[in-house]
């Protein structure tokens, strides 16, 4: 019940009603109001929510459709476009340069990512050295399934080629504290590229190569929305990965 949030979150910042209506500006009686489930409009919540210490979906969920489990997502989707090509280069360089807190990629070789600057490698480098957690998860060259997907590309077996120029990219970012680089053997469904709460997914289409899938600009709202299903595919077959350091060892390198 609405009402017995916010009668419990003016319990636990200590707020009566008369307190409350004071810090806000409103009239005793309107705070009655609200205890008894009347919704204040929007600018006044998110006071209440402040003084109180909550949020406004922690005390109003019903006035955040866009967060609730179930709910219409499309809120999310800041853009998209039918290739993944279309997405304008100015677009993936602010994201790289905006992030300062998580960077998480996972695809089968994107050596166009090193390619949006000249140096990214080192950009994205000194990001992790300033705290930035970056995590780039590549296909195996070498497992059994890139050569499957080289074939449903009809790629002409220059697949496992493409993950090694790939690899032979990253510069300093193999050894760099902050940045993990993986390998993993997954079917993949999409590829994911998230900077903060921002990301660029791809859903992968049959007999398509990478920069023809088309692509979805996602900026994160609700832990359930579209961005947190990716988020959670990236964490889940992130947790399947070998350490690149391992793929070095095996001359995986280009």
């Amino acid at each position: 019940m609405t009402q017995k949030r916010l009668e419990m979150a003016m319990l636990r910042a200590g707020f009566g009603s008369a307190a409350l209506a004071a810090h806000v500006g409103v009239d005793v009686k309107t705070v009655n109001r609200w205890l008894g489930g009347r919704v204040p409009h929007r600018r006044t919540r998110l006071q209440v929510a402040e003084a109180l210490g909550e949020t406004e979906e922690s005390l109003w969920p019903e006035s955040r459709p866009d967060i609730q489990p179930g709910a219409p997502a499309t809120a999310e989707v800041l853009g998209a476009y039918a290739h993944r090509s279309e997405i304008p280069n100015d677009l993936w360089v602010s994201l790289v340069h905006r992030a300062t807190d998580q960077i998480d990629i996972i695809g089968y070789a994107y050596p166009f990512v090193f390619e949006l600057l000249p140096k990214a490698s080192e950009l994205i480098a000194a990001k992790a050295k300033s705290g930035c957690a970056v995590r780039l998860g590549f296909a195996d060259p070498d497992c059994d399934h890139v050569m499957e997907r080289d074939a449903l590309e009809q790629m002409g077996g220059t697949l496992p080629g493409r993950i090694r120029n790939a690899l032979s990219m990253l510069g300093p970012l193999a050894d760099t504290p902050g940045c993990s680089v993986a390998l993993h053997t997954t079917h993949l469904y999409n590829s994911v590229f998230r900077f903060d709460s921002e990301m660029i997914v791809t859903p992968h289409l049959f007999r398509a190569r990478g920069y023809q899938h088309p692509a979805l600009h996602l900026r994160r709202l609700s832990p359930h929305g579209i961005f947190e299903s990716y988020a959670d595919q990236f964490e889940q077959i992130w947790g399947t990965t070998t350490p690149y350091t391992t793929g070095v060892n095996h001359g995986l390198t280009a």
